[in-house]
C-alpha cells in the first residue's frame, strides 16, 4: 500500500506542485484578492528568515501589515528583517528569536508577547527534516519537536490573543507529502523500527492537518487553514532533500510561488468566507487523503493526538506562564 501512495503521489506531484502546476492554477487566481491594505494588522510568521517564510513576511509587510518575525538564527534573521525593511518600505517589522523546537522557550515567548502585542494573524511556518534521528535537549525528537508540538504550543498559547480580534486566522504550512501517511499515535517520537526522515516529516505534517481540523471544531470565532505550498525552491529543500533536489531544480516553484497561498490565506477576504479547517493548494481547499490510499484514520485517534499533545505541552509550562 505504502508503494501505491508513494507512486501515485508523485505522479500527482509531478501534475500539480511544480511550477507549471502553480503556473496552470494561477490563471484562475483573481488578481483583486491580494489587492488590499492590511495595516493596523498584525502578524506573527515563524520560520521567516528564509524561504516561504521570508517571502510571506515581505509580501504582507508590502501591504501595510506589522509583521513579526519568529526566527531561530539570529544573524540571519536579522538579515531578513533588514531586506524587508528595505523591499518595502514597511519599518513595522519585529523579531523575536525563539527555538521552535524548545516548548519551554515557545511558552516563555508567547506569555510575553501576550503582554506586549495584539494579533489577528499567526502563520506556522517554521518546520525542519532531519534525516537522521536526533533529539533536543528535552529529549523530543526533533522533527516531531518542531514540526508538531512546536505548532502545538505555540498556537495554544496564542489563541487567547487571537479570541479577542476579529477576523482572527491561524495559517499553517503542511506539505503534500502527509497524502502518504497515515496518522499514527502510537510512536509520536518515531523510537521504533527503522527511521526515515522523510516519512516521519510527513507523518507530522498529517499531524498538522489534523491538528487544525480539530481546532477548527473548538475555536468558532478563528479561522483556521493548513495549506501545500507545492514543491518550491527554498533553502530547506536544497540542504533535506539534497537528491530530490538535484532531479527537480529546473521545474521547482520559486519562494513566492510557494508563499502566494500562505499570503492569500492571510490577508483575502475570499479566503475567511470558506469553511475553517480546510486543507488547501492553490488557493483552493483539495481533500486532505487520496483516493484508495487507506490513509483515513478512526476519529477517536484524532482526539487522542490533542490529548497526548496537551499532556507533552503542559510538561514544558512553567508555573508563572498562566
Amino acid at each position: 500500500m505504502s508503494w501505491y501512495r508513494n507512486t501515485v503521489w508523485f505522479v500527482k506531484g509531478l501534475r500539480e506542485y511544480t511550477r507549471s502546476g502553480y503556473e496552470s492554477a494561477s490563471k484562475h487566481f483573481n488578481p483583486a484578492d491580494l489587492e488590499v491594505n492590511v495595516a493596523g494588522k498584525s502578524f506573527l510568521i515563524t520560520g521567516s528568515n528564509s524561504g516561504i517564510g521570508k517571502a510571506t513576511a515581505k509580501e504582507i509587510a508590502k501591504r501595510g501589515g506589522t509583521v513579526h518575525l519568529v526566527c531561530r538564527n539570529k544573524e540571519r534573521a536579522e538579515d531578513a528583517k533588514g531586506e524587508i525593511v528595505t523591499e518595502t518600505g514597511n519599518q513595522n517589522v519585529f523579531l523575536h528569536i525563539v527555538d521552535i523546537s524548545n516548548p519551554k522557550e515557545i511558552w516563555k515567548f508567547a506569555e510575553q508577547f501576550k503582554n506586549e502585542h495584539k494579533l489577528n494573524v499567526l502563520i506556522n511556518n517554521a518546520g525542519c527534516m532531519v534525516n537522521n534521528r536526533e533529539l533536543t535537549e528535552d529529549g523530543l525528537e526533533k522533527n516531531f519537536a518542531t514540526n508538531t508540538l512546536g505548532t502545538y504550543v505555540l498556537t495554544t498559547a496564542l489563541l487567547p490573543l487571537l479570541e479577542k480580534e476579529a477576523d482572527a486566522r491561524v495559517i499553517t504550512v503542511s506539505s503534500g507529502g502527509m497524502l502518504v501517511q497515515k496518522l499514527n499515535i502510537s510512536d509520536l517520537q518515531s523510537g521504533s523500527g527503522t527511521f526515515d526522515g522523510t516519512m516521519v516529516y510527513a507523518q507530522n505534517k498529517r499531524q498538522q492537518v489534523v491538528l487544525t481540523e480539530q481546532w477548527a471544531k473548538t475555536h468558532r470565532n478563528i479561522h483556521f487553514s493548513v495549506m501545500h505550498p507545492g514543491w518550491a525552491d527554498t533553502p530547506a529543500v536544497r540542504s533535506s532533500m539534497p537528491d530530490f533536489y538535484q532531479k527537480m531544480k529546473s521545474s521547482l516553484r520559486t519562494e513566492a510561488q510557494g508563499a502566494d497561498t500562505v499570503v492569500w490565506l492571510a490577508v483575502s477576504s475570499e479566503a475567511a468566507k470558506l469553511p475553517s479547517g480546510l486543507f488547501f493548494q492553490d488557493r483552493q481547499p483539495v481533500p486532505t487523503h487520496l483516493p484508495l490510499a487507506s490513509t483515513h484514520s478512526p476519529p477517536g485517534d484524532e482526539e487522542k493526538l490533542m490529548e497526548l499533545l496537551e499532556e507533552f505541552s503542559q510538561k514544558f509550562k512553567s508555573p508563572s506562564s498562566g
